[in-house]
């Protein structure tokens, strides 16, 4: 299987089972398009009568070519991995977000959590309901649950995520430090990061952050005009001009450390393109911005018919990347982030992130659920930190989840690159984590194409 575009003068052919990537010329391109399709007659006067310089022998040449990479592995391979997903189920535990309080300091227009402001505090902090600070005591059971159940792994990965984690920044750090003291017992190793909306980072936050955490991921959605439309503090003001300050100071003292700028585009933002070069334009090195989760009855919310203009900017924001690139003033946009020599590993690419396997979410008081977005949802309520997991058929359930479960998955060119994309976006899409949402897949496909075509550019200095 084999897929094939043409973008920014490049003209690209993937073979979809081996990884291989080659890029080729207008004769080579319509060649190997026609070759599964065409007898080898029909491509040899086709290719003669379309391009007049081309001699009967320069084609045969061409085609024996593609039949040597064809028998070589790299040119219309065959599958050999389907018989191998089964033997990738049930891998140990490795990663916990610990959602340590569901409360938040702003109110964001298309936050996935339903909150309310909460009438028994002073501070106007929003928060699903009360009580929903994880204890100190929660925290270091989730690390201890975590050490439990993560086999020989040594490398574990704890997520501080919320609501807005630094409301329970005391708490955030006495977890950490349990699971510093753990590691020398353990003979585990952690990395963490956190995630927060950056409006009560301070000189601690930075200290603390920078000493402990691995990344840090800063929700900031672009433009001033973008981010204050959706990113609205308590009493309905924009947060733009008051988080900025501080998200430029954690960044600034992170040095060569990991960080993101993690934002979000709505409908109300088509044109995001603008918002990532904004970002750029800042001086923000590592960014993202992802489209909105939404339902569809939402005014912010994407549709099919905005694909096309999707299309266009992520199109635009390659060329455009290729091209500050060229005048030193290059910078990583998470989607785009693509390693073609090495990559995720063979059960990264059937199964995805292993959510509900190795990864799982934990809420303030300990239950556990696959991940953050399935929280407050029953039917996916797993265990709890203090009993474990209880809800077998639930493990599963995703266990059974990969690229060979779905039958959208198993003959789509982007199958191992999306590893069968996000089961919460799946169920939300279709009531089913076996399900396939569409639009994501269209969006996935289109920054698949485009983080390749930059990667040929940047090998072949084009």
């Amino acid at each position: 299987m084999i897929h094939h575009y043409k973008q920014n003068g490049f003209n690209i052919v993937l073979d979809i089972n081996s990884g291989s990537i080659h890029m080729v010329d207008d004769m080579a391109y319509d060649a190997i398009v026609m070759y599964e399709k065409q007898s080898k007659d029909e491509i040899e006067g086709y290719l003669i009568a379309k391009y007049e310089k081309s001699t009967s022998q320069d084609a045969l040449s061409l085609i024996a070519k593609i039949e040597e990479l064809k028998e070589s592995g790299k040119l219309f391979s065959k599958d050999n991995f389907v018989a191998k997903a089964d033997k990738l189920k049930g891998l140990p535990l490795k990663a916990l977000c610990l959602n340590v309080t569901h409360a938040c300091n702003m109110s964001c227009a298309y936050c996935f959590a339903n909150s309310a402001v909460s009438s028994s505090n002073n501070n106007n902090v929003k928060t699903t309901c009360t009580g929903e600070f994880m204890t100190v005591e929660t925290g270091k059971r989730a690390v201890e649950f975590l050490i439990e159940n993560s086999g020989d792994q040594k490398y574990l990965d704890i997520d501080f995520f919320g609501g807005e984690p630094l409301l329970n920044w005391g708490v955030v750090k006495e977890v950490v430090e349990y699971a510093r003291k753990r590691e020398l017992q353990s003979g585990k190793e952690f990395r963490f990061t956190l995630t927060t909306n950056g409006l009560n980072i301070d000189e601690d936050v930075i200290d603390f952050s920078n000493r402990e955490m691995h990344n840090v991921v800063l929700s900031l959605d672009g433009r001033q005009k973008t981010h204050d439309n959706m990113r609205k503090l308590s009493d309905g003001r924009g947060s733009y001009e008051e988080v900025l300050p501080k998200i430029k100071a954690l960044v600034r003292a992170r040095y060569d450390k990991g960080y993101y700028i993690r934002g979000t585009y709505t409908n109300e933002n088509l044109d995001f393109m603008h918002d990532i070069l904004h970002l750029a334009d800042l001086g923000f090195k590592e960014l993202s911005l992802e489209p909105v989760v939404g339902k569809s009855e939402e005014s912010y919310s994407l549709t099919h018919k905005d694909l096309p203009k999707l299309m266009e900017q992520y199109e635009l924001l390659a060329v455009e990347m290729l091209n500050r690139r060229e005048q030193n003033q290059g910078f990583g946009f998470y989607h785009y982030t693509l390693d073609l020599t090495g990559g995720p590993c063979l059960h990264k690419r059937i199964a995805g992130c292993g959510v509900g396997l190795e990864y799982l979410a934990v809420t303030p008081d300990g239950q556990l659920y696959p991940c953050h977005q399935f929280i407050g949802n029953e039917k996916f309520l797993m265990g709890d930190v203090f009993g474990g997991v209880t809800n077998e058929n639930l493990c599963s359930e995703f266990a059974d989840c990969d690229i060979y479960s779905r039958e959208e998955c198993v003959e789509c060119w982007a199958r191992f690159y999306c590893s069968g994309g996000c089961a919460a976006n799946a169920f939300n899409a279709t009531g089913s984590i076996q399900g396939v949402n569409e639009f994501e897949c269209e969006l996935f496909k289109k920054r698949i194409e485009c983080a390749i075509m930059l990667k040929i550019a940047e090998v072949t200095d084009c």
